[in-house]
């Protein structure tokens, strides 16, 4: 799986980590969805990473997502930002997998 980030996704998540210790992970939230399949990717800032945690290197550093949900991802994966919507996006050459994906800062 490759990943990058805008410059504008790059310069959100550094303003929004804010200079907090953690490790930034692609989620496939699965909670509330009912069923596995009908998860909702969001970017998480967490504390600890799980055992099933793989890290991806991108061209803003690294970015963590469970090797178990990336099947439920595309292998080329853009990390945009949506000034007039104020969110992060999540692309590939084929579909947008999130058009408004959240960043929960889970280290407070």
């Amino acid at each position: 799986m490759e990943i990058v980030l805008t410059e504008l996704a790059a310069e959100k998540l550094s303003e929004r980590i804010d200079g907090k210790d953690g490790f930034i992970k692609l989620k496939y939230d699965i909670d509330g969805c009912g069923c596995v399949v009908s998860g909702v990717t969001a970017l998480w800032l967490v504390n600890d990473l799980d055992e099933d945690d793989r890290e991806i290197k991108t061209n803003a550093g690294s970015i963590y997502a469970e090797k178990s949900k990336e099947v439920f991802l595309d292998d080329d994966l853009t990390i945009d930002f949506s000034v007039k919507a104020n969110c992060f996006q999540l692309k590939s050459p084929n579909q947008y997998l999130n058009p408004r994906m959240s960043f929960i800062d889970k280290t407070k």
